[in-house]
């Protein structure tokens, strides 16, 4: 009798080859570990992991599938730890809301879904839609129901009413209501607690909270402080009952300070981050995840006139355009970075245009890919199974044309997509 993954996978057009072992010829290799790339190497996949990396090309036995990757350079399964992929920014997204029903939400995810997949990102961080349709899309993958990466997703983000996560903002009064915390809207220290157990109760991975205003809600401020210290406290010490690391988006820099001083795993975008935020970050081990992507396309779209509403037009021209700048600095000063886009605020599968504005910022190539291998791994707990060609670990494989460490853009031709120790793209001709 067929598992239900096998059946899965065969109704999906995916091969299965039953094999002892898939072997690897690769031309290049960059593990996630070591600072240089190895020349001529074999990586040995048993089931859904690596067994072993042999120098030259084995060939196993007659039972072993080798799969010729002797023209590309092979690196551990990209991750973005900044994704939402139940959306896509365009001019029409702020009307969204009002003409489209969470399954039309869902079927749309699933292409953005396996377009991040085909690119080479084989594990996303997703951080917060609302309705829920980003956990049934991580359970839709995880059963093999549908082609995507392996997804962290925090569920509904947690916001301060008039915040940046309350979905509400700039609706009639008549419709406005007033959002509890099954919508992740939360007031006070206990509906803070509250509001981190509705999202386990709902199935979440992590948390993510909104610590200060943002660019995109249409509300006015897209930088304040719009949680008390004691109230992110609270959400991160409930999160650690649960298992949880938590997230913190935060623009502004009085934001980014308490919720350092909380305990958030992260500041995400961090765009006024100043030099006492930085000390801070490297003093609690605080990781940062830029989403220079993100700031780069609002910017851009900020110049086409009525693609934002007016209200948030002067945030977008005025925060977008500083994020890379903060990379920078934030990098040269030895924070621990992350890879993370905000993809779906520009279109999906373009991931990797992240890469090239990292080391248009300063950051070496070798350094760039690791934001997004064993550093994404370790962010996210996970760096014993993800994050490396390393022997135990789960066979998440990509291979570009080309030597990214030469030049980062060659991160946009992907020709080969292992996740889990299954084949999801191999475009080599071999």
């Amino acid at each position: 009798m067929k598992s239900p993954l096998l059946t899965a996978l065969l109704t999906l057009g995916i091969s299965i080859t039953y094999a002892q072992s898939t072997i690897l010829h690769c031309g290049a290799l960059i593990d996630g570990i070591s600072n240089t790339a190895r020349k001529k190497v074999s990586v040995i996949i048993s089931g859904n992991k690596i067994s072993e990396i042999k120098d030259g090309f084995v060939n196993g036995s007659p039972q072993d599938q080798i799969i010729d990757l002797s023209r590309q350079t092979v690196t551990p399964g990209w991750m973005d730890m900044h994704v939402h992929m139940v959306s896509e920014m365009s001019k029409s997204s702020y009307a969204d809301e009002f003409t489209k029903n969470p399954a039309d939400y869902a079927f749309q995810s699933v292409g953005y879904a396996e377009r991040t997949l085909m690119a080479g990102f084989t594990t996303v961080r997703d951080l917060g839609s609302t309705d829920g349709v980003n956990i049934s899309l991580r359970n839709a993958i995880n059963k093999g129901l549908v082609k995507g990466p392996r997804v962290f997703t925090a569920g509904t983000p947690i916001s301060a009413t008039g915040g940046h996560g309350d979905p509400t903002n700039s609706f009639r009064k008549d419709l406005m209501g007033d959002p509890g915390t099954k919508q992740g809207v939360a007031n006070s220290v206990d509906e803070c607690r509250k509001a981190v157990r509705q999202a386990y109760k709902y199935g979440s991975d992590l948390i993510k909270v909104t610590a200060t205003g943002g660019v995109l809600s249409p509300a006015k401020d897209g930088s304040a402080p719009q949680f008390t210290e004691e109230e992110l406290k609270t959400i991160v010490e409930t999160a650690k009952d649960y298992g949880f690391r938590v997230a913190a988006h935060a623009h502004g820099t009085e934001g980014i300070k308490r919720a350092i001083r909380a305990g958030v795993t992260s500041i995400e975008h961090g765009t006024y981050m100043d030099d006492q935020c930085i000390s801070l970050a490297k003093k609690y081990g605080t990781w940062y995840v830029p989403t220079i992507t993100a700031g780069r396309s609002v910017a851009d779209s900020a110049r086409i006139p009525g693609f934002f509403p007016a209200i948030v037009q002067p945030k977008a021209e005025t925060i977008g355009p500083k994020i890379q700048g903060t990379f920078a600095r934030a990098y040269k000063a030895g924070v621990r970075i992350a890879f993370g886009t905000d993809a779906s605020v520009y279109a999906h599968g373009k991931n990797w245009i992240e890469f090239t504005y990292m080391v248009e910022a300063g950051m070496p190539p070798m350094e760039a890919i690791k934001s997004a291998t064993i550093h994404a791994a370790d962010l996210l707990g996970m760096k014993d199974k993800l994050g490396s060609i390393t022997a135990g670990k789960l066979a998440d494989i990509v291979a570009v044309d080309g030597d990214p460490l030469q030049d980062i853009q060659v991160t946009s031709k992907v020709s080969f997509v292992m996740k889990d120790g299954v084949v999801y793209k191999n475009v080599t001709g071999k």
